[in-house]
């Protein structure tokens, strides 16, 4: 299938990383111009590398971006406008959470969580969003979570920032629709990493945890709770976050999607 996105110029935060790897590297097989927003330079870097080596057509660049920060996402925006002239498709990445009941997390861990899980995509639809209104065409891909549809044991303010994340995409949706942007929000389940090189050093799964390091009979509970009986690729997500932002899902906005193996049906 044809998903029309040769040439156009996409946006991923957060693709050093996982998920955000994947569709960064999924994106670049379609021939988009890319840009990797990524805090973390040598990893984006490397990924960036990666791509050019595939040889698949579109450029790519690395922009080093604090997603929390809204001068340096500016920034990141003029950038991406300087190179490629325009933006069609914006991916919010970026998300980091630490398992741990909320009377135990200190405020600064639920500081970090707000700034990197909500603020993040508020900061970054914003500046993307006058050059999509100008042209009256775009496609923006929120990174929600099956967490912030029905909360999660230990992620109070994760679920409550991807909460946050998928009535943001609603809202936008409503409000964009006439302007010809759409908004639609991706929830995982857990994606861990397949290779200790899929990740960066600002990654939340930095330090070697890989679907192989995990427990056998922890990583058997885990998929007891999958009625597919098993844990996702980043490549699975990757391929739900590129349909949603191609031609081949014009006609959907406002979408919450859960790409997490029937753990959440709603």
């Amino acid at each position: 299938m044809d998903l029309g996105l040769a040439g156009k110029t996409v946006i991923v935060t957060g693709a050093g990383s996982n998920i955000g790897r994947a569709s960064a590297m999924t994106f670049a097989k379609e021939g988009v111009n890319l840009v990797i927003a990524e805090i973390d330079e040598k990893q984006g870097q490397k990924v960036a590398d990666e791509i050019k080596a595939l040889g698949k057509g579109g450029r790519v660049i690395m922009i080093k971006t604090d997603v929390t920060n809204w001068d340096s996402v500016q920034a990141m925006v003029q950038k991406t406008l300087k190179e490629f002239g325009k933006i069609d498709v914006l991916v919010n990445n970026v998300g980091w959470m630490v398992e741990r009941l909320f009377v135990d997390k200190p405020r600064q861990e639920w500081e970090k969580e707000v700034n990197l899980n909500l603020w993040s995509n508020i900061n970054c639809t914003r500046a993307v969003l006058d050059n999509m209104i100008e042209r009256k065409s775009g496609a923006i891909v929120n990174m929600g979570s099956d967490a912030g549809r029905m909360g999660e044991y230990k992620e109070a303010v994760y679920a409550a920032c991807k909460g946050g994340v998928i009535a943001l995409s609603k809202a936008l949706a409503r409000e964009l629709g006439s302007k010809n942007i759409r908004v639609n929000a991706v929830c995982p389940g857990a994606t861990i990493p397949e290779d200790t090189a899929h990740v960066g050093e600002l990654s939340m799964f930095k330090g070697g945890m890989t679907k192989d390091a995990i427990p056998a009979a922890m990583k058997d509970k885990m998929m007891q709770m999958y009625p597919l009986r098993r844990l996702s690729t980043s490549q699975e997500i990757a391929n739900a976050v590129v349909f949603l932002a191609s031609d081949a899902a014009s006609y959907i906005t406002g979408q919450t999607l859960s790409v997490s193996g029937g753990y959440t049906m709603m």
